[in-house]
């Protein structure tokens, strides 16, 4: 439990009232019991507050917050930042317990930092090396001579493939695996896929030709404070590793193809696919259901609105939708000419009649 005290000053914001009281947890406003604070952030919460029963509540700039028969108030200047903090300060976790399960499976060879918890059924390779105070879930599986950071917090059933490289405060949701072999096949001759990629041709009379695997000698290399979300892929490199900056955050069931190498503080939304060989810079966001084919680039600052196919070399600070992705505003413009085309068509059938009369 916090004092509101602790919480205002944890957040640098602002608090009046009564700041010993105690706090266990957050809530909605109308859902809020005595000991958890109302996250009211902005005035179209007020009425939840009258339903609610909580004491305390995190508000809006310069709220009258005794009007709502608080006994605490704390102020927040940008919300969601609040709601970090908070939601940061209040999470129980997972319940996981400290030390080294007796049913974990260790390496004698493998070197574990201090304070790292190891779950009930997982395993530590050989030679693997696992940061001080990090949590390595039930059922996980961490390959020989991988290493993982300080702070790392892997949920039950992460899958870390031999040889990953990976920085600090590394985090990782259920089901995510790091370092599964690329995607990467080739034909003894010249495939039909090939020939219609440089074509852009029919292939209906290509002869069937069985695929040859190129193996993956690369690793994956992920900087520090990554997280990735539940059921996240990212393949080996093919000779050179697949890189994940610092800071970047990949979303539930994203997946990063050979060789990609996505910069620091990017957000891969979720279901987004990324080819193998992108190169993607620093701060790019891809919305959901994002799509990019391999060998292209895309530049610091991108922003890819949801479902945009990405076919072509993106330039910095450019935003972009749609299929093929465009600039926003000529995708807005296609949309609004594509939504015009039924009465157009009318228009040109009455034309039609016009001149043949």
């Amino acid at each position: 439990m916090f004092t509101i005290r602790q919480i205002a000053e944890a957040l640098g914001a602002e608090a009046q009232g009564d700041l010993d009281l105690l706090i266990a947890g957050a809530a909605e406003p109308q859902d809020a019991t005595a000991d958890q604070i109302a996250m009211a952030m902005a005035p179209k919460y007020a009425e939840g507050l009258q339903a609610g029963q909580a004491q305390a509540a995190i508000l809006w700039e310069n709220a009258d917050w005794q009007s709502f028969g608080l006994k605490a108030a704390i102020f927040a200047t940008r919300p969601r930042m609040a709601m970090s903090g908070v939601t940061g300060m209040l999470d129980r976790g997972q319940g996981f317990a400290g030390g080294i399960h007796p049913a974990a499976v260790i390496d004698p060879t493998a070197e574990l930092g201090e304070d790292v918890t190891v779950g009930p059924l997982s395993i530590i390779g050989a030679g693997a090396r696992i940061g001080a105070r990090s949590v390595i879930g039930p059922h996980c599986y961490v390959g020989s001579e991988a290493v993982i950071g300080a702070d790392a917090n892997l949920r039950e059933m992460v899958s870390i493939g031999a040889r990953a490289t990976i920085g600090d405060r590394f985090r990782a949701q259920p089901g995510a695996r790091v370092g599964g072999d690329g995607f990467s096949y080739v034909t003894p001759e010249v495939s039909g896929a090939e020939n219609a990629r440089k074509t852009m041709g029919d292939q209906g009379e290509a002869k069937a030709q069985s695929w040859v695997r190129i193996h993956s000698l690369g690793a994956v290399t992920i900087g520090d404070d990554v997280e990735i979300g539940s059921n996240c892929t990212i393949d080996n490199g093919t000779i050179r590793d697949t890189v994940i900056g610092s800071g970047s955050k990949l979303d539930n069931l994203v997946h990063v193809g050979h060789n990609t190498r996505v910069g620091n503080d990017c957000l891969l939304c979720g279901q987004t696919g990324v080819s193998g060989s992108v190169d993607i810079g620093n701060n790019v966001v891809l919305g959901g259901q994002c799509g990019v084919v391999d060998n292209i680039f895309i530049g610091d600052g991108v922003i890819a609105g949801g479902g945009t196919k990405i076919l072509s070399n993106v330039p910095a600070g450019r935003v972009i939708m749609g299929y093929p992705g465009v600039k926003m505003e000529t995708h807005t413009e296609m949309y609004k000419a594509q939504r015009r085309l039924p009465r157009l068509m009318r228009d040109i059938e009455l034309l039609k009649k016009a001149v043949f009369k």
